[in-house]
């Protein structure tokens, strides 16, 4: 038996601490622990309502506009307000404009140096890169550059991330050969670049990025122009084009080398989506990609999520909050002791939705809506699954490589989506449609905004008295998915998709990190 230890996690936003034991090469538990206190919930105490969308933002870096939607609708449910049409087609935007950006980011910058090795890349033929991209129907570069660029890299012996890194490790794929590795390179750097167009989107609409100023209670301060929806609708095809013709392509292209992911990684099999990006009915079941809850225990099927059935356990973390309250009526109160895998280990609470770990993220929002009949997700998934032999069996989706597709996939269907509601948009605006904004005021009122941030299930919930914020709650994505023992000694999502992980060199256990990561702490 072997202890790994992995602490700090990198290319992840936050801290976190990833502590596995090895026997026979797999591995047989797994402790997962947040370090870092956050404390949104005691800063956001005695301050206006309409202060919350501001503060409780800065939660994230990479998903604020997630955040300032969540808590600007647990307002907004405190005060019976309901927002006008254009306001809902202003905040879709905005927030399929972040999904694009953060899961561009998560895939190039983030994920894909777990699976595709930079050094390997400079032993590529640039005649049979060109070759390759065309058959795998993926974007084509200036491959040549790229490979001078990259030489130049590691010819001055200043690796930046690459430094200590564990390339040449194992597990990587030995048979995927080096051109595709360039290919990926390439489009690493291309991605850079188009993260840089998903945050021009955020900047115009939202007034600056990473911390957007417009989507207030009672609608949106935006006010799109003709030149504004220019500005927009020119970057969202420009991101459409790029992720149509070159994340997808890579994504199919990389996924054969990596199909033994496929067999772990899938953890407790339970799913928990409130759902993202509004229709017209508000109703969390209609939305675009729609809440639902899936349960092991049922199969495959999904049924209505309902934010009553939350519970948060704090025996294993750093609290002595009171233990399995709902958010609604939860506590956030710090205590610190040492860090033990065999007592408290984790800032991390322990949210349980009907007495069950749930797995929040992309995979969660994929499978609700494949089961409830989305079509573009439908179409999307099962083309995977064709492409991956695995035809008509979207339970392979539940694993390792089945989460990392899931988010690539989701990436294409928001990028459609996004050219559908700006038409929309323009439509209402030139129908004469003029209302952005519904007036309020009402100083008491308790309420709970369930929304995806692109990590997955996020609720914000608020109590409102006399005028001041009387109880704040945050139950996060990756509360949910890194979530510490509970009081049953039940593995979170994490460590349990963790367990069963083979596992090469327990020294450095790379395919560990690439459990831990596919999650998007």
């Amino acid at each position: 038996m072997a202890r790994s230890v992995v602490d700090p996690l990198t290319r992840i936003e936050g801290h976190l601490r990833v502590e596995v034991e090895v026997n026979d090469g797999v591995v047989t538990d797994a402790w997962v622990s947040g370090g870092l206190y956050r404390g949104m919930e005691t800063i956001l105490l005695d301050r206006r309502p309409s202060d919350a969308f501001f503060v409780a933002q800065r939660i994230c870096g990479v998903c604020p506009i997630s955040h300032g939607h969540a808590s600007t609708m647990s307002t907004e449910d405190a005060l019976g307000v309901t927002i006008p049409n254009n306001a809902r087609l202003v905040r879709n935007l905005i927030e399929a404009a972040q999904y694009i950006h953060s899961h561009i980011l998560w895939f190039y910058t983030l994920a894909a140096l777990d699976y595709v090795d930079p050094v390997k890349a400079l032993s590529a033929d640039i005649a049979d890169t060109y070759a390759l991209a065309q058959a795998a129907g993926t974007g084509v570069s200036d491959f040549g550059a790229v490979a001078k660029r990259l030489q130049a890299f590691v010819d001055n012996g200043q690796l930046s991330i690459f430094t200590n890194g564990w390339f040449g490790h194992p597990a990587y794929a030995e048979d995927m050969p080096a051109e595709l590795h360039l290919i990926a390179v390439a489009h690493y750097l291309e991605a850079l670049e188009m993260q840089a167009v998903a945050a021009e989107i955020i900047a115009v609409m939202g007034g600056k990025f990473p911390h957007f100023m417009t989507s207030i209670p009672g609608g949106t301060a935006f006010v799109p122009t003709e030149q504004k929806l220019d500005d927009i609708l020119f970057r969202f095809i420009k991101l459409r084009d790029w992720v149509t013709s070159t994340m997808i392509p890579d994504t199919l292209a990389i996924a054969p080398f990596y199909a033994g992911a496929l067999e772990y990684g899938g953890g407790h099999g339970n799913f928990l989506a409130w759902g993202v990006f509004n229709d017209e009915s508000f109703e969390m079941t209609s939305r675009y990609l729609p809440g639902g809850a899936v349960m092991a225990s049922r199969g495959l099927t999904v049924a209505d999520p309902d934010p009553g059935n939350i519970t948060e356990y704090v025996e294993r973390s750093w609290y002595d909050s009171t233990t399995g309250l709902n958010p609604s009526v939860g506590e956030t109160n710090a205590n610190f002791d040492e860090y033990s895998t065999d007592a408290q280990y984790s800032w991390v609470k322990a949210p349980r939705y009907d007495g069950q770990p749930m797995e929040a993220g992309p995979l969660s929002r994929m499978l609700v809506a494949y089961l409830r009949g989305v079509r573009p997700v439908q179409e999307i998934v099962d083309g995977a699954l064709a492409a991956l032999g695995a035809a008509g069996k979207p339970e392979v989706l539940v694993s390792l490589l089945g989460r990392i597709a899931a988010r690539n996939l989701e990436t294409k269907v928001v990028c459609d989506w996004s050219i559908d509601w700006f038409n929309e948009l323009a439509g209402a605006i030139a129908g004469g449609d003029s209302k952005y904004f519904e007036p309020h005021d009402v100083d008491a009122g308790q309420g709970a905004g369930m929304w995806e941030a692109p990590r997955g299930a996020l609720g914000h919930f608020i109590d409102i008295q006399g005028g001041k914020i009387a109880r704040y709650q945050v139950v996060t994505p990756s509360t949910w998915d890194t979530s510490s023992r509970d009081d049953e000694g039940v593995r979170g999502p994490m460590e349990e998709a963790l367990v069963g992980t083979p596992i090469i060199d327990a020294e450095r256990p790379l395919e560990a990190c690439r459990v831990a990561r596919s999650f998007d702490p």
